[in-house]
């Protein structure tokens, strides 16, 4: 009897035993290895501020095309106000604030030269000639964006300076400062003399800087890519063969002679 009741001691144990154990692995369950998200693995690793360690460069600035820094200089004053450098990696607006007044100013100067590109041809003759694209950049922004990027690279690879301070220049050189405008006087029709202001300024010269690309490649061996950085270049130096140069010449030498 005494050997019975010792199995039947052991036996309880072993079962109180078993409930404690399975009790306990419900009340801690199993903690899973924590998956890091795409969110989490984005996010820059903080600089290190311990002493006697070098602090790691936090830098968030944003480089044109991932390449080419905004920090660039305004000579002309009168433009400073109208040349947009916020600092984005691919300019691209889809235009917002269209509708708004003066809103061009808030738009980067690349998404505008971008804006300008994206055209079916001269429009009207030009040089004796109408040119018609077809609707090969119509309405095509990321492939006008890819012209541009390439034609940066080579402006940088040809001159050695930011192609973005290349572009400025182009602006400030080839933007005419006066034009003429038709004034009727009784049954009389005469050309006058005007100032032209700063926001018109800047678009003549993108769109004559966007004219020269299209037509300098048009039906030649030369490409766009080429025909653009070629025109920034030449802009930029203020030379007499740049297209944007000429024209600029062209519209204050009528200006002077209606004065």
């Amino acid at each position: 009897m005494a050997a019975e009741t010792n199995e039947t001691q052991d036996v309880t144990k072993d079962k109180a035993d078993a409930a404690a154990d399975k009790a306990a692995a419900v009340q801690e369950p199993v903690k899973k290895p924590r998956r890091r998200t795409a969110k989490a693995a984005a996010k820059p690793a903080k600089a290190s501020t311990l002493k006697g360690n070098i602090p790691m460069i936090d830098s968030h600035e944003r480089l044109l095309f991932g390449k080419y820094s905004y920090d660039v200089k305004i000579e002309d004053m009168s433009l400073q106000n109208y040349i947009n450098l916020k600092p984005l990696e691919y300019p691209t607006s889809f235009r917002r604030d269209s509708q708004k007044m003066f809103s061009k100013t808030n738009i980067n100067i690349v998404e505008r030269l971008e804006n300008s590109l994206m055209r079916g041809g001269t429009g009207g003759k030009v040089g004796g000639k109408t040119i018609r694209t077809e609707g090969r950049l119509q309405g095509k922004k990321i492939k006008v964006m890819h012209i541009l990027e390439d034609a940066f690279a080579q402006v940088n690879k040809r001159t050695g300076q930011n192609p973005l301070q290349v572009l400025v220049e182009a602006l400030e050189n080839s933007a005419p400062i006066d034009d003429t405008t038709r004034v009727r006087y009784g049954g009389i029709v005469s050309n006058v003399a005007v100032d032209v202001s700063a926001s018109r300024r800047l678009d003549i010269s993108l769109r004559n800087i966007a004219m020269a690309s299209i037509l300098d490649a048009f039906k030649k061996k030369r490409t766009i890519v080429d025909a653009l950085a070629n025109e920034l270049v030449l802009a930029s130096k203020n030379d007499p063969n740049s297209y944007s140069i000429k024209r600029k010449n062209e519209i204050e030498r009528m200006a002077r002679s209606a004065k």
